[in-house]
């Protein structure tokens, strides 16, 4: 499936896939942006995703993530 890539920096002392995985965000989409199944930190396109879709995608993730960790994850990828 199309993604960008790395959708997270590396926390300190961790790993963005694993405390996504841990936050059982795995397949977690908004629209038809999604978190891949197959990597945690890589968000995918399942056909019609919009900017936007990902954008709220990735906020959503960190913000469960922060809830389920305490440890808040920044996007990788720029958004402007």
């Amino acid at each position: 499936l199309p993604s960008a890539g790395s959708a997270f920096k590396r926390p300190v002392g961790s790993y963005a896939a694993a405390l996504i995985d841990q936050a059982c965000l795995k397949g977690f989409r908004v629209g038809d942006a999604a978190v891949s199944e197959k990597h945690a930190g890589f968000v995918v396109n399942l056909g019609n995703a919009k900017a936007s879709d990902v954008k709220a995608l990735l906020s959503q993730v960190s913000d469960k993530v922060f809830e389920a960790s305490g440890i808040r994850l920044e996007p990788e990828v720029r958004i402007w």
